[in-house]
């Protein structure tokens, strides 16, 4: 086997495992929509970050 048929052949399996990690997160992503939807929505407090004293830097 040549350096070119091994790299081809690596490549290609690269290619499917891409192709199969797409088609997963696709998948994923339409069911965890669906479970967002059926969950009730949290409240989410600001912060209070103008209280907050900074020293001066010399």
């Amino acid at each position: 086997m040549t350096f070119l048929t091994i790299f081809l052949v690596l490549v290609g399996i690269n290619v499917a495992l891409v192709v199969v990690s797409l088609i997963s997160v696709s998948q994923k992503t339409k069911t965890s929509s669906q479970k967002l939807s059926k969950q009730p929505t949290s409240v989410i407090y600001p912060l209070d970050l103008l209280t907050t004293s900074y020293k001066k830097a010399v």
